[in-house]
């Protein structure tokens, strides 16, 4: 099950090339599985989540739609950097990475949306008390 296609990609994102389109034929079905291993690592069988719940589909869809977007907008000839400057006499670069290592990322924000990924909290009891 794919929870987003091409024409969604263009719909929630913006036109594609011929060569985006082919690449993200190729994405999504590896997005969507990504999503579905993080689910039952966890313990949730998302495809059944995403039938259940019409909402939680379209959330799906989303997520699967922002990752494509984070993957096409990593250039391949360059590096992959959202922002750049360069300095002169004291030999300053700095840049900010647009996707850090290029490949499929999937932002813990996303997982939230999912429902895949939930904070946890304790109490640790530093003062053993031994009544």
């Amino acid at each position: 099950m794919n929870y987003a296609t091409v024409s969604d990609v263009i719909n929630l994102y913006r036109a594609l090339t011929p060569d985006e389109t082919a690449k993200t034929e190729q994405l999504i079905p590896v997005i969507c599985s990504r999503l579905r291993v993080y689910g039952n690592n966890v313990g949730k069988d998302l495809d059944a989540m995403v039938t259940a719940d019409a909402d939680l589909a379209e959330v799906a869809k989303s997520v699967t739609v922002d990752v494509v977007a984070r993957c096409l907008m990593t250039p391949t000839d360059q590096a992959p950097m959202s922002q750049f400057s360069e300095s002169g006499l004291g030999y300053t670069v700095s840049g900010t990475f647009t996707n850090p290592g290029g490949g499929i990322f999937i932002k813990d924000a996303e997982l939230r949306a999912l429902g895949l990924k939930v904070q946890r909290y304790g109490v640790i009891d530093f003062y053993f008390d031994e009544d």
